[in-house]
């Protein structure tokens, strides 16, 4: 890996930024689309879940589906889908883990949480309806290319990192470790499912889009994924304590407020600090059969530990 004159790695640069922007931005116009829903249930239904999903937000794991499947050659076109479902799902979980029975947020990308901004029953009503449209996206839109058993396993993928093996099994252990002392394998483990799932996922949908079913190239990229999974977690836990509440979006001091359990709570901030590193630095030494197409995943792995939002 590069290093500057200083022995610093050196950070995304602003092609990188640029090539993130255009991610965002083209997530932003397939998300709006999906959700025009011409059976929406209700207007206020249709309008909660807008709110929820549009117009902000960091786009990480479409945005990690795009650049894995990009850097493989598949065409934009075609990662569109699982970009768009990725998100979905990662929505859906934001929805429901700000609700008061679970972590009691107020704000969420810089504005009120949808069960503020509407109500508790619409949006646990959201959450069901974005997971659900999730999945009717991966397995209904056009994916150009795809043979049925690739989408098939796309979904099978998308479904082990949303369960009790992934998301909802990590926010049940996340739930049940309130006031509890854990070790730092167990803090891991419960990022690894809650966080570092479907930012693996999204890297495994990348690489599946464009065409890569198993092998080495395979392998390399769900070793980078859950690594920079886990990174990402810590680093969120790291903000929580020392992040800017006007860049994050959200108040921080959540965790400590809730007696919940995380990697500096556990281990210490300078230790947080360096295992973000040290995750990073594994993650794209794990790129390494990649070669040159490796490029825009290592930046990215950059960013996710220096990131301050």
């Amino acid at each position: 890996m590069m290093r500057s004159a200083a022995g610093v790695a050196p950070g995304p640069g602003a092609l990188f930024a640029e090539r993130v922007a255009s991610c965002q931005a083209r997530i932003e116009g397939v998300l709006d689309r999906a959700l025009l829903l011409r059976d929406p249930g209700t207007q206020r239904l249709r309008e909660a879940m807008r709110y929820s999903a549009l117009g902000a937000g960091k786009r990480v794991r479409p945005t990690l589906v795009y650049l894995t499947g990009e850097s493989l050659g598949a065409p934009l076109a075609r990662l569109d889908t699982p970009a768009a479902a990725v998100e979905l799902i990662h929505v859906y979980s934001l929805v429901h883990d700000d609700l008061p029975a679970m972590d009691d947020d107020d704000l969420r990308r810089g504005r009120p949480t949808c069960h503020r901004a509407y109500d508790e029953a619409t949006a646990i009503l959201v959450g069901d309806a974005l997971q659900a449209l999730g999945f009717a996206v991966l397995a209904n839109e056009p994916m150009e290319g795809i043979p049925a058993a690739v989408r098939l396993e796309m979904i099978r993928v998308l479904a082990r990192a949303t369960g009790t093996g992934g998301m909802a099994g990590g926010q049940a252990v996340d739930l049940a470790a309130v006031g509890q002392r854990l070790s730092v394998a167990a803090i891991e483990d419960m990022h690894r499912r809650k966080t570092g799932a479907l930012i693996q996922c999204s890297v495994v949908l990348g690489a599946l889009a464009a065409g890569v079913t198993g092998g080495a190239e395979l392998s390399a990229l769900q070793h980078f994924g859950a690594e920079i999974g886990l990174a990402f977690q810590i680093q969120d836990d790291i903000l929580d304590v020392e992040g800017d509440p006007a860049l994050l979006g959200k108040s921080t001091g959540a965790d400590a407020a809730h007696l919940k359990p995380t990697y500096p709570s556990t281990a210490g901030l300078p230790a947080a600090r360096a295992r973000a590193l040290e995750l990073r630095d594994a993650a794209i030494a794990a790129l390494a059969p990649l070669g040159k197409q490796a490029g825009a995943l290592t930046e990215l792995a950059h960013f996710v530990v220096s990131r301050s939002s």
